[in-house]
């Protein structure tokens, strides 16, 4: 078994010498204190210190205890949280170590990340798990840098890992669980797309940086990039010790902190004005306020705590309207805790109230009777002292906070599985990055339920010992043709093996499957696969290739009629656009919007997976009482042309009553037609006109090779099925997504 070891790497910049960025290091610290967080999502421009900052929060977090050769670093102490093999021990050997940070590369392969059978052991006859980045990741922290931009498939493997904490490996005929409990954190740049909905809900929190704009700030910034590293560190070293103790008591406090009922209240009602979905967005709210009360050393949860942990947990779960903006956090909160105030004012002054009533009667009851006066008057003071002294500390009845105090599961301590230095990105990881190519070579992209597992009716328990095979050697490939064999130990870009199911023998990998005559040879899975039936050579049923995923997105481009009696086909292309970019991350397909009228053609949406941008340009779309149908097709072709898709569908949308043109609007319609042709697009004309009138839909429809459908027909599943069609004929062979 490939041990996970290596020594722990520490950011070059310490996390007090960060300049700025205060909410994004309180965000950090708050996942890092509570392990029930989960998650932080942050988003920001390039070069303002979101990965330095992640990377120097280990430097904070205390060392764990751990199963000292276990590969998921287990507590010895918490069966309930070790894997199947250290609970059959009676007493393993126990170490000390460092949260593990393990960063998940964008361009890992799905075994590299959940692991697999080892092709090293393999060779060697026998049957061994090799871990992957999740079984590193247990008890520590997953970091994947421009989480946005992450293949599906690993996103699918996150998203099964973060909801159960087990990963579950059932591949090359292994059947392999182990916990994989880890926080994730990821950072992203929200101009290069959106990050898929089911993986933002994830992140607990989420936080927004912004670059300094202050020059002494940057001048700072500028100071410390520049100096000694080492120099950098001792200057800062006191800093950050008080920053590590102050979490350190943090994760001691947090079990003991209440939050108020008041304030539980108060969480459901902003939440649910809010329109978040669910009720993970309450919970988050809830924990996080915990843990700003227990980073501030405070034992019972205030009103601030609720505003600034509403302020990390929301954001990124608001929802907007079709064609409007997300809600602005900020307005969500100060409307609430505005209103929360009002009403408490009204309160005081209805208490007040009622308090001079009593005065009054009070007095005049001293009046009738003097000798009373001494006697109640002391305790009608003393009463309103401490009534008074109840409502500004904390605004609650007596007795809450015996009644306050959630049940929160954790995860208990949290020791490191390894060393983070093995997997973090850098300039200097250079040993590292030839680790993961290696491995990223040897790797076959199966999905957790590969078509291999057909052949064998039971799978093979790691460690399981195979009657002579011990003493195998590297098997000789028989039954293949010179030129499949040299292809199978050919690599591109020096990691990955080719496929041929892609043309290109690009894309990520999905799955293996047997190899038919001509198929290029996987060779890692080949080797699995005897191994896994116990053979002690390779034989031509072992034979297996790589079956990839379209690496590129497909675009579509709507071209629509822009003309004054197209209002109601304009507002139907819209919605259609914004549905479609609802999945659009899911398929990494882009949408763009041409828009024709009065003289020419305009590019109101350049292609775009972005709900957000769209719903800003498309807001309010210009008309004219012309149709320039020629210019329309034109443009849309310059569009196909410019994006370079690997699949292109151009969907116009058009009553076909052409009128403005340079000479016959029929030719200059059927010679834009003939360009859009040779551009490779599939096309979809939408006939928006009425029945019986003349129209040159069907024109651009003959010309093109097109379909045509009606307007009451255009739909995101029409559209989308259209795609599929240009991706099945753009990448014959390939998988789509």
């Amino acid at each position: 078994m490939i041990e996970l070891r290596g020594s722990k790497k520490a950011s070059t910049v310490p996390f007090p010498a960060i300049v700025g960025q205060d909410r994004l290091k309180r965000a950090l610290l708050a996942v890092a204190a509570d392990d029930g967080l989960g998650g932080l999502l942050v988003c920001g421009e390039k070069g303002t210190a979101k990965s330095t900052a992640v990377r120097a929060l280990v430097d904070l977090l205390p060392d764990q205890r751990a199963v000292a050769d276990c590969p998921y670093g287990c507590p010895p102490d918490d069966p309930g949280a070790q894997c199947a093999d250290c609970r059959t021990r009676a007493d393993p050997p126990v170490e000390t170590r460092s949260v593990p940070l393990v960063t998940l590369p964008l361009g890992a392969t799905r075994e590299r990340v959940v692991g697999t059978l080892s092709v090293a052991d393999a060779l060697d006859g026998e049957a061994e798990f090799d871990p992957g980045l999740l079984a590193r990741a247990n008890r520590g922290i997953l970091y994947v840098d421009e989480v946005n931009l992450l293949d599906d498939h690993l996103v699918d493997v996150l998203l099964d890992a973060a909801a159960s904490g087990v990963n579950r490996v059932e591949r090359d005929g292994v059947s392999v669980s182990h916990p994989a409990n880890f926080t994730l954190v990821g950072t992203m740049n929200p101009e290069e797309g959106d990050l898929r909905p089911q993986l933002k809900d994830r992140f607990a929190l989420q936080t927004t940086v912004t670059g300094c704009e202050d020059i002494e700030d940057r001048v700072t910034i500028l100071e410390r990039a520049i100096g000694e590293a080492g120099d950098l560190r001792e200057g800062f070293a006191e800093e950050t010790a008080d920053v590590a103790d102050r979490l350190a008591d943090a994760r001691e406090l947090l079990d003991s902190v209440t939050l108020p009922e008041q304030f539980k209240a108060d969480i459901a009602e902003l939440c649910r004005d809010a329109g978040v979905e669910g009720h993970r967005a309450d919970i988050s709210v809830a924990r996080a306020a915990r843990t700003v009360a227990a980073l501030d050393g405070r034992s019972k949860v205030v009103e601030s705590d609720v505003r600034e942990a509403a302020e990390l947990a929301l954001p990124h779960r608001l929802r907007s309207r079709p064609f409007e903006d997300a809600p602005d956090p900020d307005d969500v909160l100060d409307d609430h805790f505005d209103d929360e105030a009002d009403g408490a004012e009204d309160e005081r002054d209805d208490s007040q109230g009622d308090s001079d009533a009593e005065d009054s009667a009070t007095e005049g009851g001293a009046n009738d009777d003097p000798g009373n006066a001494d006697d109640s008057g002391p305790d009608a003071e003393a009463d309103s002292g401490d009534s008074d002294g109840s409502d500004s500390q904390s605004g609650t009845s007596n007795g809450a906070d015996s009644a306050s105090d959630e049940d929160d599961s954790h995860r208990g301590d949290r020791p490191a599985a390894e060393s983070p230095a093995d997997v973090e990105t850098g300039d200097g990881d250079d040993s590292d990055a030839a680790d993961e190519d290696r491995e990223d070579s040897e790797s076959t992209g199966d999905s957790d339920g590969g078509s291999d597992e057909s052949e064998e009716g039971v799978p093979l328990v790691p460690g399981q010992a195979r009657p002579g095979v011990g003493e195998a050697e590297r098997p000789d490939i028989d039954g293949v043709e010179a030129d499949a064999t040299s292809t199978a130990s050919g690599y591109e870009d020096g990691s990955r093996a080719a496929a041929t199911p892609s043309p290109e023998g690009r894309g990520a990998q999905v799955r293996t499957e047997r190899a038919d005559a001509g198929d290029s040879v996987d060779a890692a899975a080949s080797v699995r696969a005897a191994a896994s039936r116990g053979a002690d050579a390779v034989t031509e049923r072992d034979l297996r290739t790589s079956v990839r995923a379209r690496e590129q997105s497909a675009l579509v481009v709507f071209a629509v009629d822009a003309s004054v009696s197209m209002r109601s086909a304009m507002r139907t292309a819209k919605g259609v656009v914004l549905e479609l970019l609802q999945d659009a991350y899911e398929r990494r397909d882009e949408v763009a919007f041409v828009a024709f009228a009065g003289e020419d053609a305009e590019v109101l949406l350049p292609p775009t997976d972005s709900t957000d941008l769209a719903a800003r340009h498309l807001k309010d779309l210009p008309v004219g009482d012309r149709t320039p149908l020629p210019a329309g097709l034109r443009t849309a072709g310059e569009v196909v042309e410019q994006a370079d898709a690997a699949a292109s569908v151009v969907v116009v949308v058009t009553d076909g009553r052409a009128n403005v043109a340079a000479g016959s609007p029929t030719e200059a319609t059927r010679r834009a037609a003939r360009g859009l042709a040779e551009r490779d697009a599939h096309v979809v004309v939408v006939d928006a006109g009425d029945d019986g009138a003349t129209s040159l839909a069907d024109l651009v429809t003959e010309k093109t090779g097109g379909e045509r459908v009606p307007l009451d027909e255009l739909t995101p599943e029409r559209v989308t099925g259209a795609v599929e069609r240009a991706g099945a004929a753009a990448t014959p062979g390939g998988v789509g997504r």
